[in-house]
């Protein structure tokens, strides 16, 4: 009955191995597990034993395995199906035949889940690839003062091998309710942002952009600002980006009529007009829970009188966990021709805890 037991358990841990992936280093040592991707420096195995282990590539004397793995030949077609190594090359039998590829030469290899993901990451839906966070603040005092005060800032990215696509919002809202506060509405602004760029080469882009504000106490109704034109990816690693963009605008405002605090009157107004627009887009990861963000763009108006506009929004986000994180928001829109008797910039500040999400 033992040897029977015995024999019964060197016949599973002969399947087990039989199943498995193997790859034997240049030192002798054996690692058994299922290699999940190389990129011809190293490669990745994940073991039940010790988790995913990162290998040099240039270590590796042997490697088999049963299950379906795709490799890129050096003339860089992808061929899938068992390898097993003889003398310097991989040797991956296909459904049609084998096929030599030397082991110097491997620049690629993927297990069936890592190709599909892939895959999936050359066209994804709209609803996937996002990743951003939201912040929500509130603050109310009572008893010799009355004011309460609503903050937000959100901001959302969806970036692929082809496009992304770039929203953003940051809002404030803030009132003295104290009997006779003149004005009683001491701040209510929104602006908020979306752009889309296209790649064209390997550091060239197109983009398109939408941004918009409304401002209460500018008795601005709307402004709207399109535009488009080419970018250049001057930074683009895993940790730091940095584009310069140069295009032209478009940019639509309305003004409601008001009286100012010295009596005159200030009709309603409505301005169109064309600009160009200079500016850039800068952001870097600060260890691996954090995120710095930098927009600027200068807007020369290029008819009715000419003038100026800048945008400068800058963003911190640090996750606490998985889902929150703390993040401040901040803004600055400067005209230098600004409606009737109102200042020439509005500066917006935001910040608190932030629910983040990945999707």
């Amino acid at each position: 009955m033992k040897r029977l037991g015995l024999l019964f358990c060197t016949v599973t841990f002969a399947a087990i191995i039989a199943n498995g992936e193997q790859i034997t280093l240049k030192n002798g040592d054996k690692i058994t597990g299922t290699v999940v991707k190389s990129d011809g420096k190293t490669v990745v195995v994940k073991t039940d034993y010790a988790g995913e282990l990162t290998i040099n590539w240039a270590a590796v004397q042997d490697m088999s395995s049963d299950k379906k793995l795709f490799v890129e030949t050096p003339d860089k077609k992808l061929v899938s199906g068992t390898v097993a190594t003889k003398d310097a090359d991989l040797v991956v039998t296909t459904a049609s035949g084998a096929v030599d590829v030397p082991k110097a030469s491997v620049s690629l290899i993927r297990s069936e889940d890592e190709q599909a993901a892939y895959e999936a990451s050359l066209h994804p839906s709209l609803t996937r690839n996002w990743a951003g966070g939201l912040n929500l603040g509130f603050a109310l005092a009572r008893g010799n003062s009355a004011t309460k005060n609503i903050n937000l800032a959100f901001n959302a990215a969806r970036p692929t091998n082809h496009d992304k696509i770039t929203l953003y919002a940051n809002s404030i809202y803030a009132t003295n309710d104290l009997a006779g506060a003149n004005p009683s509405t001491i701040a209510n602004t929104i602006l908020g942002g979306i752009r889309y760029d296209r790649n064209i080469a390997a550091r060239l882009f197109a983009y398109g952009s939408g941004d918009f504000i409304t401002d209460d106490l500018q008795h601005l109704d709307i402004r709207a600002i399109l535009g488009g034109g080419l970018g250049f990816h001057a930074i683009k690693s895993a940790n730091t980006t940095l584009d310069f963009l140069g295009g032209a605008n478009y940019t639509r405002e309305n003004y409601a009529a008001y009286v100012d605090t010295t009596a005159t009157p200030h009709p309603a107004q409505q301005t169109n007009f064309v600009g160009a627009s200079v500016g850039d887009d800068f952001s870097h990861k600060l260890g691996a829970a954090s995120l710095f963000t930098q927009r600027f763009n200068y807007t020369p108006n290029l008819n009715n009188g000419g003038g100026y506009r800048t945008a400068l929004d800058l963003g911190f986000t640090t996750k606490l966990n998985t889902w929150l994180g703390w993040q401040m928001g901040f803004s600055d829109r400067y005209t230098s021709k600004p409606f009737g008797a109102n200042k020439n910039n509005d500066v917006l500040l935001t910040t608190g805890l932030a629910l983040t999400f990945k999707h």
